[in-house]
């Protein structure tokens, strides 16, 4: 996973870290679900959260986490009033919003992959032990005599024996215990988990979103890149700040240069394009570089398939595009979608040589231009 698709889950920027941020843009719905569920006094235990990474799932989790253990023992308004709840806000200066800030929360449980400092990277899965800690938590009487709430973030990433833990958690749930479980691909999880939770499917922000928020969080990315970081990043704006951060924009200016040349590529702007690539091997560039060749092919066979061409990320993606549409049809460059997808998968388990595997992708698809 590139640098740039990995900081689209926790996001870079502090303003945006989901436990500590008081807003929410563009997940109306989501957010009017889970009122509409609370008002009725017939709260399901258990929720899995699904999207996209990047689009606000964890920030909707704390949001509702909060909301949630700001009620009083008997589950009352957040005012002790009887009145319907309108909005899961709570101020950032509310005693429950800085307590989960600052994972200082009595009934707060969090659950979350850990940081392998070795390789300064997140661990590939989340411990089976910290899943185990979920169920004693929740059947334990609530500190503050109300609710008590776990977060599973990234619940698509628990091994078999932790989602084994979970299923027994969800098979015998604890009263006023309330499980949160956010996942990017909730599809990929056990059927028998997927059945006992209450599905929120949460959609991909829309461009104008993505610019808005970064333009109110990360106004340090110039005004002329906002637009086209959004476009690339189909509605994430986490992706979109971890694409700035790897210097995704640029990359992606580079490879569709580089492409515009087809039929014929530019052999010396081919190998410098590699070099760039592969200068360091733990700086992200190939990752995030080869990732968005493969989205590219993937968003020009959609649009092949759909007669249409898309919004262009940069100028001259739309000639470009017609350019190898009228070479092969859709079927070759499906093909070559493909083939240049397992090239890069073999690549990285196979430890192959960096630059000639990008070498030979360019290839791929220049012999199909042609």
């Amino acid at each position: 996973m590139s640098k740039a698709r990995a900081a689209a889950d926790p996001a870079a920027d502090e303003g945006l870290t989901p436990r500590r941020n008081p807003d929410l843009t563009g997940q109306d719905e989501a957010e009017r679900l889970l009122l509409e569920a609370w008002n009725s006094g017939r709260l399901p235990h258990a929720w899995l959260i699904g999207g996209a990474p990047g689009i606000g799932k964890a920030t909707l989790a704390y949001r509702f986490a909060r909301f949630v253990l700001a009620q009083d023992a008997d589950g009352d308004g957040l005012f002790g009033g009887s009145a319907p709840a309108t909005s899961l806000h709570l101020s950032a200066n509310h005693p429950a919003f800085r307590r989960v800030a600052s994972g200082g929360h009595a009934d707060l449980l969090t659950v979350e992959r850990q940081r392998d400092d070795k390789r300064n990277r997140l661990k590939r899965d989340i411990a089976v032990d910290d899943v185990r800690k979920i169920g004693p938590f929740l059947h334990r009487t609530s500190a503050e005599g109300g609710w008590r709430v776990a977060v599973i973030d990234g619940a698509d990433r628990m091994n078999v024996s932790g989602l084994n833990a979970i299923l027994k958690i969800l098979e015998e749930p604890p009263n006023k215990a309330l499980l949160l479980l956010v996942s990017d691909n909730p599809g990929g999880m056990l059927p028998t988990i997927r059945s006992r939770c209450r599905k929120l499917a949460l959609k991909a922000l829309s461009e104008d979103t993505v610019v808005k928020l970064l333009m109110e969080h990360r106004p340090d990315i110039p005004a002329d890149d906002r637009p086209a970081l959004a476009r690339l990043s189909e509605g994430s704006v986490g992706h979109a700040i971890g694409l700035a951060d790897a210097g995704g924009l640029e990359l992606y200016r580079a490879m569709i240069g580089l492409l515009s040349g087809l039929p014929r590529l530019d052999i010396a702007a081919a190998h410098a394009f590699g070099d760039t690539l592969t200068r360091k091997t733990d700086d992200g560039v190939y990752e995030t570089a080869t990732e968005l060749l493969v989205w590219w092919l993937a968003r020009f066979a959609r649009a092949l398939a759909r007669g249409a061409w898309p919004a262009e990320v940069v100028p001259g993606e739309a000639a470009l595009m017609t350019r190898m549409a009228n070479a092969r049809s859709l079927e070759r460059w499906v093909e070559v979608w493909e083939k240049v997808q397992r090239l890069f998968a073999r690549a990285e388990s196979a430890n192959l040589d960096r630059k000639q595997v990008v070498l030979n992708a360019l290839a791929a698809l220049e012999a199909a231009a042609s």
